[in-house]
C-alpha cells in the first residue's frame, strides 16, 4: 500500500530519506514497492536527455566502473570551482573568469599550497566525499560535494541533460557536454538505480531529488522496441522538492546544507575491491594523477569493524609518488615543444626492485597495488585527469625494456598539446584513446625518444643490467663448449638461424692498445645539489668569447647546461622551478644574399625544443630547426633558470649551417642481415661465488624472486633473448644430485653440466620456436585475459615441473628428436 496515497501532496522529505537510506538495490526496491502509487505510475517517468533514443549515448561512455566513477568526482571538482566563481560575482563564461583550471585554483584558493600539509588537505577534502554504504559485497556509493548545486527546476537542463554543451564555454572546468556523469549509470546494479539530489549554493531554493533507472520494458514494448532507455522521476510533472535548511545524511564531519549528493546503488566494482580508504582510494589516485582539489574517501565500521583506517584523503598519484620516495629508484622528466604535437611533458618514474624491509615479491605486490592497480603503465592526462593509457606492453614491445616492465610508470601531460592534434587522441568518454593515425604517431614518438640509446631511461636500464652481468672468459667458454659438435640437422640449424647468428668461431673483438693511466688525473668531485640554483652555465664558444651553437639544417644540436640544483627541481610538488626560452633577435639570410629581420613570435616558431630535468648538475636541451628556418639564419636565444627572486640567464647565438652531407660510399654487394649471437649463460648462486652472480644481485636488478624454487631467469629485451641466468642452487638440481648415491666430485661436475645444458638449450629452443611461429601468449587472471611477455612465460614453465622432466631427457636426445 502507498503510504502517501491519501495525501494531496506527498511528504517528499520522508520519501527522499527512505530512498537515500536504502543501502542496496534490493533495499531500494522494497522502498519503491511501499510507494507503488508514485513509482508504478508510468506518467511519472521521463526519458533522460529528453527522448528515448539516448540509450546508446549512455551505454557507450566509460568502459570500466572506476573510470565512470572518476567522471562523477570530476564533476564535483567542477562544481566547487563554479561555486567559487559565482560567489565572486564573476560570469564563468566571461573573459574575467579564469582561463584554465590551474588559474582557477590560484584565484579561488590562494592558500592552496597549505594543502600539502595533512591538516589543511583533510579539511579541504571534506568538501568532496566518496562514501561507502551497504555490505562489502553489495556496495553502494555516495558522492557528495559542497559545490554550486542546482535548483529543482534546473535539473533537466543540468543533471538530466545530454549533449547540451553546458560547460563548453567555461575554460576552468574539465567537463563540456554533460555526458561523462551518465556513464556510471550502467554499473548501478541490475536495474541501474541512481539517486540525484541537490540544493543551490545560495540556499534560496528548495532541495530537489530524482531517481534514475533503466526503463522496465513491458511485454508489448519488447515486441516493438530494440532497446530500453533510461528515465527519471517527476511527480505531477515536477522534480520532487522540499524546503530544508540542513539535515543529517551521514556525511563525514558535517551535515548537508547545500551542494549535491548522488547515490549509486549496488555499484559493480571490479573483483577484489574492498575498503574505500584503501582500494578505491588508490584507484582514484591513479585516474586523477594531479587533481585540482583533494578528495576524501570514507568507509564505515559496520562494513569493516577491524579496519583502523576508515577515512583517507587523496590528492593524486603525483603527490603520492612525491610522498612515497622510499619506493622510487629514479625519476626524471622530458619536455617537448615539437610539431605536430605542440607542448608535451613526459615524466618517468622507475621503482626499486626491493624497497623498505620488503623482499622482491612483497615489494612488487606493494608497487602493483599502490601504483598499477588498474594496469596502467603509461598515463595520458588532461588537466590532471587520465584520459587514456597503455599497459606494460609498451615497455616490453615499444621500449624493449622488459627488465622494467613491472617498475616503470610514465606520465604524459597533454594539457598544453595543440588542440587539433589532441582532439584526435581521446574518445569523448575520456577513458581511452582512439586507434588512429595520431595515436600511433605519438606512440612511435615516445618510443623513439624514451628508448633512444642516449636517453635517461636507457641509462637506467643499462645500469640495472650491468649489475648482473659477468664479463669474463668462463661464460664464453661455457657457451663454446655447449655449441661444439651439436648434432643438429640442416632444418634445425635453419630454425635457430632465424632467431640467432650462429658463428662456428666467434669473432674476437680487437683489443685496444694499452694506454698508460694518467696518475695526475683529478678525481671527479662529488655533486652537492642545492634546493634552488645559484648559477647556469653553457660552455660553448666560437673562440672569440661569443657563445655560438651551430646547427645543421635538418639536424639537431644538444646543448648541456651546468647548474647546482636538485634533480627533481622541475617536477617536485613544493616550490618547483622551470627552464624558460626567449627569442631576443632573429636575422634571416635570404637567398639573394640580403638580410632581413624576421618576425617570429617565439623560439617555438623556429625550433623544436626538447629539455630534460636536471641530472647531477646537467640540463640537456636539444634544438632542431623547423622548415621555416634557412641556412645562414642567426638566432639570439636567452635561456633562463628561475629561482626565488631571481633568474639565472645564458644568452647565446644559434647559427643554422648547411646540412651535413653523408659521406659517399662505394657500392657494396648486398649483405645478409646480421643476427645476434646466442644468448650468454650466466650461473647464479645463492651466495656470492668468485665472479658469479648471486640471488640477491638478480633480485635487486630485475625484481624477480630468486630462491630454491626458481630454475632460471631469461633476460629478454623486446623479443631478443640476451642472457639466460641459471640457478645453480635450485631444488631441482639438488633433488637430481640426491638420487645419485655417494656422488663423487666428477659426478657432481657432470650433473652440473647436464643441468646447465638442459636448462640452457630447452630455454633456447622454446624461445626460438615461439618467436619463429609468432605466438602471442596470454594468461587468464581473475577472469581477464592478460598478455604475458615471452620471458615471464619461459620462467614460469621452468619453475613448474618442466625442468625436472628435462633433466631426465638428455639434451642430445632432445636435439636429435627435434631434428627428425
Amino acid at each position: 500500500m502507498d503510504l502517501f496515497s491519501h495525501l494531496s501532496q506527498p511528504n517528499f522529505q520522508d520519501l527522499f530519506l527512505q530512498i537515500f537510506q536504502a543501502g542496496t538495490e534490493q533495499e531500494l526496491e522494497t522502498v519503491l514497492q511501499k510507494h507503488s502509487g508514485i513509482f508504478d505510475n508510468s506518467s511519472n517517468w521521463y526519458p533522460v536527455g529528453g527522448h528515448e533514443n539516448t540509450f546508446g549515448v549512455i551505454e557507450n561512455q566509460q568502459s570500466s566502473p572506476i573510470a565512470s566513477l572518476i567522471e562523477k568526482i570530476t564533476n564535483s571538482i567542477d562544481a566547487l570551482l563554479m561555486k567559487r566563481c559565482l560567489e565572486l560575482g564573476v560570469d564563468p563564461k566571461s573573459s574575467q573568469a579564469p582561463q584554465s583550471i590551474d588559474e582557477a585554483v590560484l584565484k579561488f584558493y590562494p592558500n592552496f599550497k597549505d594543502w600539502e600539509l595533512q591538516k589543511f588537505r583533510r579539511q579541504q577534502s571534506e568538501e568532496i566525499q566518496i562514501l561507502a554504504d551497504g555490505p562489502p559485497r553489495n556496495t553502494s556509493v555516495i558522492i557528495y560535494d559542497n559545490g554550486e548545486g542546482q535548483h529543482p527546476q534546473d535539473f533537466e537542463d543540468t543533471f538530466l541533460s545530454l549533449l547540451r554543451g553546458n560547460k563548453s564555454e567555461i575554460h576552468f572546468v574539465q567537463g563540456k557536454y554533460n555526458m561523462g556523469g551518465s556513464g556510471a549509470i550502467v554499473f548501478c546494479g541490475k536495474k541501474r538505480y541512481q539517486l540525484i539530489s541537490s540544493k543551490r549554493f545560495d540556499g534560496l531554493g528548495d532541495f530537489g531529488f530524482t531517481l534514475i533507472r533503466q526503463h522496465p520494458l513491458t511485454k508489448e514494448e519488447e515486441k516493438i522496441k530494440k532497446n530500453t532507455w533510461y528515465e527519471y522521476l517527476k511527480v505531477d510533472g515536477k522534480i520532487p522538492s522540499f524546503p530544508v535548511s540542513e539535515f543529517d545524511l551521514n556525511l563525514h564531519n558535517r551535515k548537508f546544507k547545500t551542494g549535491t549528493v548522488i547515490k549509486l546503488y549496488s555499484y559493480q566494482f571490479p573483483s577484489g575491491y574492498s575498503g574505500f580508504a584503501q582500494d578505491l582510494n588508490q584507484s582514484i589516485n591513479e585516474f586523477l594523477f594531479e587533481p585540482a582539489l583533494p578528495v576524501l574517501t570514507v568507509d564505515n565500521a559496520i562494513r569493516y569493524p577491524n579496519n583502523n583506517v576508515l577515512e583517507l584523503d587523496l590528492y593524486g598519484l603525483k603527490r603520492r609518488l612525491d610522498d612515497d620516495k622510499d619506493y622510487l629508484d629514479d625519476s626524471f622528466s622530458v619536455e617537448f615543444d615539437a610539431a605536430p604535437f605542440g607542448k608535451l611533458k613526459v615524466t618517468c618514474f622507475v621503482f626499486k626492485a626491493k624497497a623498505k624491509e620488503y623482499d622482491v615479491t612483497k615489494t612488487k605486490e606493494r608497487i602493483r597495488s599502490r601504483y598499477f592497480k588498474n594496469g596502467m603503465s603509461v598515463l595520458f592526462s588532461m588537466n590532471g585527469q587520465v584520459h587514456g593509457h597503455y599497459t606494460s606492453e609498451f615497455t616490453t614491445r615499444s621500449l624493449k625494456m622488459n627488465i622494467l616492465k613491472d617498475y616503470l610508470l610514465i606520465h604524459v601531460d597533454c594539457t598544453n598539446m595543440n588542440y587539433e592534434y589532441r582532439k584526435e587522441l581521446f574518445m569523448a568518454s575520456r577513458d581511452r584513446m582512439k586507434d588512429g593515425d595520431e595515436t600511433r604517431e605519438l606512440r612511435k614518438f615516445l618510443a623513439d625518444k624514451l628508448g633512444a640509446a642516449s636517453s635517461r631511461l636507457s641509462e637506467i636500464e643499462k645500469r640495472r643490467k650491468a649489475s648482473i652481468t659477468v664479463s669474463g672468459e668462463n661464460t664464453q667458454e661455457l657457451l663454446k663448449n655447449f655449441t661444439k659438435n651439436l648434432p643438429m640437422s640442416d632444418d634445425l640449424k635453419r630454425l635457430l638461424g632465424d632467431a640467432f647468428k650462429l658463428d662456428e668461431k666467434p669473432k674476437e673483438k680487437p683489443q685496444k692498445p694499452h694506454q698508460q693511466e694518467n696518475t695526475d688525473k683529478k678525481e671527479k668531485e662529488p655533486f652537492h645539489p642545492k634546493r634552488f640554483p645559484t648559477y647556469l652555465k653553457l660552455k660553448e664558444t666560437d673562440g672569440k668569447g661569443q657563445t655560438v651553437a651551430k646547427i645543421p639544417l635538418g639536424g639537431e644540436k644538444t646543448l648541456k647546461f651546468e647548474t647546482d640544483v636538485q634533480n627533481d627541481y622541475f617536477d617536485r610538488i613544493d616550490e618547483p622551478g622551470m627552464l624558460k626560452f626567449a627569442l631576443l633577435n632573429f636575422s634571416s639570410n635570404e637567398s639573394n644574399g640580403g638580410t632581413e629581420v624576421g618576425k617570429p613570435n617565439g623560439i617555438e616558431d623556429l625550433f623544436d625544443v626538447e629539455k630534460t630535468s636536471p641530472s647531477n648538475g646537467k640540463i640537456r636541451v636539444v634544438f632542431k630547426p623547423k622548415k621555416e628556418v634557412k641556412v645562414g639564419d642567426a638566432i639570439q636565444v636567452k635561456v633562463s633558470l628561475d629561482a626565488p627572486g631571481q633568474e639565472h640567464d645564458q644568452i647565446f647565438w644559434v647559427k643554422v649551417t648547411e646540412p651535413q652531407g653523408k659521406p659517399q660510399e662505394k657500392p657494396k654487394p648486398e649483405e645478409k642481415i646480421e643476427l645476434p649471437g646466442l644468448p650468454t649463460p650466466e650461473l647464479v648462486y645463492k651466495e656470492k661465488v668468485e665472479d658469479k652472480v648471486s640471488w640477491q644481485e638478480v633480485e635487486e636488478s630485475t625484481g624477480e624472486r630468486m630462491s630454491y624454487e626458481n630454475v632460471m631467469y631469461p633476460m629478454v629485451s623486446g623479443n631478443l633473448l640476451e642472457r639466460i641466468y641459471i640457478n645453480m642452487n635450485s631444488q631441482v638440481l639438488l633433488n637430481f644430485k640426491s638420487k645419485q648415491k655417494a656422488i663423487s666430485e666428477e659426478q657432481n661436475e657432470i650433473a652440473d653440466k647436464k643441468y646447465i645444458s638442459s636448462v640452457y638449450f630447452h630455454t633456447l629452443f622454446l624461445y626460438t620456436i615461439i618467436k619463429k611461429r609468432n605466438y602471442s601468449i596470454s594468461q587468464m587472471v581473475e577472469g581477464k585475459d592478460n598478455e604475458v611477455d615471452l620471458g615471464t612465460c619461459l620462467q614460469d614453465l621452468f619453475d613448474s615441473y618442466y625442468s625436472e622432466f628435462i633433466l631426465h631427457f638428455g639434451t642430445v636426445d632432445l636435439m636429435a628428436a627435434l631434428a627428425n
